[in-house]
């Protein structure tokens, strides 16, 4: 079910358990998704790379979120926006353990050209 207010309900804090993703609109060429991570992180060595761009912001807790081309791990906290094109390969280092992480993510087709207004 698709929750009605992005910051509640959340699942239980688990690191162990997978990171909880709650589609909230999808339409051609856009997708939102709530994702609640408490701990969780990518495995090492794995990078995203995605064929879409996202936009991401950080409603509650932390995270390090690194992209490939950079040589730092950026830190992320409540308010934090980012745009990551598509095919830029990045990697969540680590989200804050015994506190819900909550992000926005949209992903958009960065190929598609917007209508002008």
């Amino acid at each position: 079910m698709t929750p009605t207010n992005v910051l509640t309900p959340l699942p239980p804090c688990d690191p162990a358990t997978p990171e909880w993703v709650d589609d909230l609109l999808k339409r051609p060429g856009l997708r939102i998704e709530r994702i609640v991570s408490s701990g969780q992180c990518s495995p090492p060595g794995f990078w995203y790379d995605q064929p879409e761009g996202e936009w991401i912001l950080l409603l509650s807790g932390s995270a390090g979120l690194r992209l490939e081309h950079e040589a730092h791990t950026r830190l992320l906290a409540p308010g934090d926006c980012l745009d990551i094109p598509a095919h830029c390969r990045h990697r969540v280092e680590w989200t804050a353990q015994g506190t819900h992480t909550v992000w926005l993510a949209v992903f958009y087709d960065s190929t598609t050209p917007w209508p002008a207004n």
